[in-house]
């Protein structure tokens, strides 16, 4: 029975060589993210808070792009898979052009709007001081964050394709050498060591806009001195054009995944901005309580992009029915395993993590409390990914669109904000009330791997 769901050494070996580099990579980063969290936590509890509302509202453009990729990127694994290195060439041109037009977008909306979203998230019991405080410390966060865009979108253009090409160790080099200089500059620039100016939160975004150049200019340079190993970049510049018929499929397949990452991250932000109804505190004790989630959650996150490039080439290759459900099968599990033990070990250092903050001991009991729930939550959550991904490979994305974004909306966000709003109740139950419907996603998930409409070639 066991071995339906665990896979042997040469399984194993080969899941860890496209997982590892993504988890090292991802690790690294929510890693530098934590302690350049914990860094601006200790400058104020305003500054942590404010710096958590932007990086809410830009989770939003940044699943926009990772949507607009992973579109392209559905065709990118399987004409890999197929060796057509012409086809790559077409759909990195496509990551590209929507990268760019997503970049222009996304600074246009957060200078028009984006004081107005910040205030959106102070709107809770407490202090009128305290939430104007943040909203300046949010600002200008903002303000020196978009500069970032353009090289975030890139980079995901150029470490995408590679990783679906099988190329996972050059995405996570130039992730770990972008880190490095974040966590440097931070501490220079956030608490003005060694003669550098101490400029606060502004700092720390400074940092992090340089560390996103850096990442662009690592990746994108070995790209392009390797063509040999890569063919797709030689001549990718040469012509934006792209076959209409691939075009037509990309939008057909694409655009239900790029309308799902807006939609559901907007939804995330909704529910955020729910729960910070409760009181000024939930804002603080969020952000600490999602920056060691975030760090928890690399494993599943990494096994449940290697579920997608896998079953993505098996697919290309024509591999048959059985192949692909026995190792979507072990894929899942092991995925399912990682949030197991990362989500105990979330619980096992809920008590402790939040004393690294410099703030009040109301937000250490809340974030605590808030860290058990996600703890508690993380392997189903593992589970709903990894079906996300599975379904993804296919082409399913209006699958995916109805699984993710339409469950949030019609669920989620109504269940938040009807509790927020038209009762009494505190940010505890209602968070965990709102985490539980992913019991719910969990089982529509497994309806769906079962129906087996996902395993479809496309190339």
């Amino acid at each position: 029975m066991l071995k339906k769901f665990i896979g042997d050494r040469a399984f194993y070996r080969r899941v860890m060589m496209v997982a590892i580099p993504i988890l090292i990579q991802n690790g690294i980063t929510n890693f530098v993210a934590l302690l350049d969290n914990i860094m601006v936590g200790q400058v104020g509890t305003l500054e942590m808070s404010g710096v958590s509302i932007v990086n809410n509202l830009l989770f939003v453009f940044n699943l926009c792009v990772f949507g607009a990729a992973s579109g392209a990127g559905i065709f990118t694994a399987q004409f890999f898979g197929s060796l057509d290195h012409k086809g790559i060439r077409h759909t990195f041109r496509f990551k590209v052009i929507s990268c760019g037009v997503l970049t222009l977008l996304g600074v246009g909306v957060f200078l028009l709007l984006g004081q107005g979203l910040i205030g959106l998230y102070l709107r809770g019991e407490g202090d009128p001081a305290v939430a104007a405080g943040t909203l300046e410390s949010g600002r200008q966060y903002l303000g020196v964050m978009l500069w970032g865009l353009l090289p975030f979108a890139l980079s995901n253009a150029y470490s995408g394709t590679l990783r679906e090409c099988g190329q996972t160790t050059v995405p996570m080099v130039s992730g770990i050498a972008a880190v490095g200089v974040n966590l440097v500059l931070n501490y220079l620039l956030i608490f003005g060591h060694w003669g550098f100016p101490a400029l606060g939160v502004r700092g720390a975004a400074l940092a992090t806009v340089i560390s996103r150049y850096v990442e662009l200019g690592v990746v994108a340079l070995w790209t392009h001195l390797n063509g040999k190993k890569h063919p797709f970049i030689r001549g990718a510049y040469r012509s934006m054009k792209i076959p209409t018929d691939l075009l037509k499929g990309i939008a057909l397949r694409g655009a239900p995944l790029l309308v799902n990452e807006f939609l559901w991250s907007c939804s995330m932000a909704v529910m955020n901005q729910c729960y910070s109804t409760c009181s000024l505190d939930v804002v603080p004790a969020m952000n600490i309580s999602s920056t060691l989630y975030n760090l928890g959650s690399v494993a599943f996150i990494a096994l449940g992009s290697t579920v997608g490039i896998m079953m993505g080439q098996m697919l290309g290759a024509g591999e048959s029915e059985e192949a692909l459900r026995d190792t979507n099968r072990k894929l899942i599990t092991a995925d399912v395993l990682s949030g197991v033990l990362l989500g105990g070990v979330m619980v096992a250092v809920s008590g402790v993590f939040p004393l690294l903050y410099n703030t009040t001991g109301e937000v250490h009991r809340l974030a605590a409390r808030l860290i058990i729930i996600g703890g508690m939550m993380m392997p189903v959550n593992s589970y709903t990914h990894a079906t996300y991904f599975t379904l993804r490979s296919g082409g399913q994305t209006m699958v995916t669109f109805l699984f993710d974004s339409c469950f949030s909306w019609l669920i989620c966000v109504p269940l938040a904000f009807c509790l927020s709003r038209f009762t009494s109740i505190s940010i505890l139950p209602l968070y965990l009330i709102c985490q539980s419907t992913d019991f719910l996603k969990s089982v529509v998930g497994f309806i769906m791997l079962k129906q087996g409409k996902w395993m479809r070639k496309l190339t």
